[in-house]
This record gives C-alpha cells, sequence and structure tokens, in this order.
C-alpha cells in the first residue's frame, strides 16, 4: 500500500513538471532579450549619470567629478580625461547642451564644465546658486533644474558657459526628473512620493513667468523621473514599485492606466522604438516592451551590481553602474 502511494505521487509530480510554463523564456527574470555586455570601464569615482555625443561619452562620478571616455570603439573604452578641479559636491545628473556640460551636484548647484577639447575640460562655474541640484533638463536655450523640495529652478543658457537664473516655483513634494512636451506648453515633474505634477508653460517669458499646477496624479513608490511619449503618456521610475504609466491626455482628468513592478529601485529611464529602457540599481537594466502602454511586458533584464543613469544610441546603451563604473551594452537587431 506505502509502495502503491509513492509510485502514484511521483508520476503526479512528473506530469506536473512536464506541464507548459506559466513564464516564457523571454519573460524569465535572468533572460537578457539579446541585450548583451560588450564592455567594462572601472571609473574612479561612483560612477551615476552617463550621456553620449558623438564618440565621447560624459560620466557624471560623484565625489570623483566628470570622466570623459573615448567609445569609438566600444569593445575598448578608453580614458580621455578627468576632471575634479573646481568640481564641487557629489555629482549625480549630467546634461549637455552644445560644448559644455552641466552637473547636477546637490547642495553645491550645478557645476558647469566646457567639453569642447574633451581631453582638456575646464570648469567655467561652480557652487552655482540653482540648489540643492537633483536633475536637469535642457529645453532650448534654458536649463531647469530639479530642486527637490525647493521646486524647480530656470536658467538661461543662451551663453552656454555662464547660466543666469530667471525665477523658480514651488512643486507638490520633491521635485526630481523633469521633462517637457513636445509642443513646450506642459512641464512634467517627477515629485518624489506625490508621483507626477503639470505645470502650464505656455506663457514662458523667458523664464519669468508664472507656471500654474494644472493637474497631478499620485503613484505608487517614489518617483525619480518622468520621459514623455507623443501620445500624452508619461513614464515613470517610480523607485521599489518600478514603471508607472499616466495618460495626461486630458489634463483634468490624469490616471496611472499600467505599470510593471520587478526587481530593484527604479532610477532612470528612456523610452526608444517602443521599449521603456529602466536603470533599477541592483535589479540591473530592464528592458520593457510598451507598445501597449495599459499592459507593459519585459522583453529582458541585462544583470548588473547597481545600475543608476544611462545613454543610447542606434547600437550602444552606456550605463553608469555606481559599483562596476561604465557598462557597454549592445542592442540586437530590432
Amino acid at each position: 500500500m506505502n509502495k502503491l502511494f509513492v509510485v502514484l505521487l511521483l508520476g503526479t509530480i512528473f506530469l506536473m513538471s512536464c506541464g507548459k510554463p506559466t513564464v516564457p523564456e523571454s519573460l524569465n527574470p535572468g533572460g537578457d532579450g539579446g541585450y548583451k555586455i560588450v564592455s567594462r570601464l572601472s571609473t574612479t569615482g561612483y560612477a551615476q549619470d552617463v550621456i553620449k555625443k558623438d564618440n565621447m561619452v560624459y560620466i557624471a562620478q560623484g565625489e570623483g567629478g566628470l570622466m570623459i571616455v573615448d567609445v569609438s570603439l566600444p569593445s575598448n573604452p578608453l580614458v580621455a580625461s578627468i576632471t575634479t578641479k573646481k568640481v564641487r559636491g557629489y555629482s549625480s545628473r549630467i546634461e549637455m547642451k552644445d560644448s559644455v556640460a552641466y552637473l547636477a551636484a546637490g547642495g553645491f548647484g550645478v557645476t558647469v564644465v566646457d567639453v569642447a577639447d574633451p581631453f582638456a575640460p575646464f570648469v567655467t562655474v561652480s557652487n552655482s546658486q540653482m540648489k540643492p541640484a537633483k536633475s536637469l533638463h535642457i529645453f532650448g536655450s534654458y536649463i531647469i533644474v530639479g530642486l527637490s523640495e525647493q521646486g524647480f529652478i530656470i536658467s538661461n543658457i543662451s551663453n552656454p558657459s555662464y547660466p543666469f537664473t530667471c525665477d523658480d516655483t514651488e512643486v507638490p513634494g520633491y521635485a526630481q526628473g523633469i521633462n517637457t512636451t513636445a509642443d513646450s506648453t506642459l512641464l512634467l515633474v517627477a515629485c518624489g512620493e506625490v508621483g507626477l505634477s503639470i505645470f502650464d508653460i505656455s506663457n514662458f517669458q523667458e523664464g519669468y513667468g508664472i507656471y500654474p499646477l494644472i493637474n497631478t496624479c499620485d503613484t505608487r513608490g517614489y518617483a525619480n523621473d518622468v520621459i514623455i511619449d507623443d501620445e500624452s503618456i508619461a513614464y515613470l521610475a517610480c523607485g521599489t514599485a518600478g514603471l508607472q504609466i499616466i495618460d495626461f491626455s486630458d489634463t483634468a482628468y490624469v490616471y496611472v492606466i499600467g505599470s510593471y513592478d520587478g526587481d530593484g529601485y527604479a532610477k532612470d529611464l528612456m523610452l526608444k522604438n517602443n521599449k521603456i529602457y529602466l536603470a533599477a540599481e541592483k535589479g540591473g537594466l530592464q528592458i520593457i516592451d510598451v507598445s501597449d502602454p495599459t499592459n507593459p511586458t519585459l522583453l529582458g533584464i541585462v544583470e548588473t551590481e547597481y545600475a543608476l543613469g544611462f545613454d543610447m544610441d542606434d547600437k550602444y546603451i552606456y550605463l553608469a553602474d555606481e559599483e562596476e563604473g561604465l557598462i557597454i551594452i549592445s542592442i540586437p537587431n530590432q
């Protein structure tokens, strides 16, 4: 009797294990979706964010200032220069306009670096009044800086090396990532625990206008960054809540239409070819199909130690990993 019971039990387990898997291979956490690491380069500081221009990548690396790397050959990146002199504070975000790099450095404001010669860059402005600088967004001849509890501030960079501040605006919560719509009428702010805030900037007045708050949308998690597509959809990196997707086509009725909550802490994101690329600290770089924004689907994960900021072109992703440095990842043929 006991032997017969054991045989039946083992047979049942075998049949269950041979059933159709509930998770396709393409969705298996650990599958890379065809995205492959082609090289790594250790940085002298803690890599936080990166931007690519021409054959160079520019890395904000915390207390290590600015590192510039030649990526002409992605499989063999080479350090062009490291700038620490007059770069104060902890450089956590980077943006560029023309041949000038802007580093967000928290309580030390925004550091401005002339990188016309990437092998010999130099600081033109250190410890600016745009603080505490958490994020940067280039808007024509202006830079908009997220100032956490201080809201956001607009500065004119017609002379890119020497910005002058125009005015600041209060926001609900803590201003982190900032973006603007293609028609330049709306400004969206990722506001930490408040979620998304939307401001009317149609009356811009060279940065001195009054920008009314139109609406907010509460999200799960802590909103760190926001990007916008052409269909009035906002994508937010929301910390432990992952990706949150918001419809703001009717600004009087703004609501979450989809989400993807993966591993890690969602910090930075980009949208390309109906895919969201999401840097999620210990959760690595996640690639999510958002062709149907109401039903985002994981395509793959590139596992890294601590993914923070990144940039990309048509062939490669350039990832700033706080522990590993610069990681270059190949993009599969679409």
